[in-house]
């Protein structure tokens, strides 16, 4: 694993990269070049659209909120169609709040960061399950989505998938985790936040996304039975997604 994942080098663009490759059960692995994951598109540059355009690319999933997206909107990509899931689970003024709060902490950024988590997976399970339904029509498939940073909406999406596929924890998490080195994010950004909220804003954290999959468990009893009852993912379409995307 120590060559995963796949990243996939941009001008405009970072943490973007390929899903393919971690391991599966009995053997399996996802395959190259169906569903890719990123931060924000918006400063592509015509090079980094020839680089995306040579994925065979045909799906862009957006999870920003509509705010984001008005703020940095998208570039028209040939042939690739672009489907808005906003997940904004309203946290948008606490975020505010703690980067004026020159006396606020990482836990404060932290504890922001677990109820933002919660939400991804129990309100906003819809989204998720929209994002799988286009991940199972063959004609959307190479698929990208991203948020902005492409590191928390995108993380826990990423992690569902390949949980979802059987990919192996240890995997799942590595790839989460990857956002620490190739995500860059913008100079404006951490600038306007304490040093102390910085380090837990500006990176991602392997305790949010294990407490993120122990809420699912708490509140549906296993992965199955969330993936089953709030993705839309029975044994049969599970099936499916198996034999579209690992090899």
């Amino acid at each position: 694993m120590q060559d995963l994942p796949l990243s996939i080098a941009l001008q405009g663009a970072s943490n973007l990269r390929d899903l393919g490759g971690w391991p599966a059960a009995d053997g399996a692995r996802v395959r190259f070049g169906q569903v890719f994951r990123s931060a924000s598109l918006g400063r592509l540059t015509a090079a980094d659209a020839e680089t995306l355009a040579a994925t065979g690319l045909r799906t862009v999933v957006d999870l920003r909120g509509e705010p984001e997206r008005r703020h940095d909107r998208s570039p028209v990509l040939p042939g690739v169609a672009v489907h808005a899931l906003p997940i904004d689970p309203s946290l948008g003024t606490s975020l505010r709040d703690i980067a004026a709060a020159r006396d606020a902490t990482g836990e404060d950024a932290l504890e922001l960061m677990r109820r933002a988590y919660a939400a991804y997976a129990l309100d906003w399970a819809h989204r998720y399950a929209a994002m799988f339904d286009l991940l199972l029509q063959e004609t959307r498939r190479p698929l990208l989505f991203h948020c902005t940073a492409g590191k928390d909406r995108t993380g826990f999406g990423a992690a569902l998938l390949l949980a979802a596929l059987g990919v192996e924890p240890e995997a799942i998490r590595a790839d989460y985790m990857a956002t620490n080195r190739l995500w860059q994010a913008d100079p404006e950004i951490t600038a306007a936040l304490p040093p102390a909220v910085a380090g837990v804003l500006l990176r991602v954290h392997a305790e949010l996304l294990d407490a993120t999959f122990a809420a699912i468990r708490t509140a549906h009893g296993s992965l199955d039975s969330y993936l089953t009852q709030r993705i839309g993912l029975d044994a049969a379409r599970r099936d499916r997604l198996r034999g579209a995307l690992l090899t």
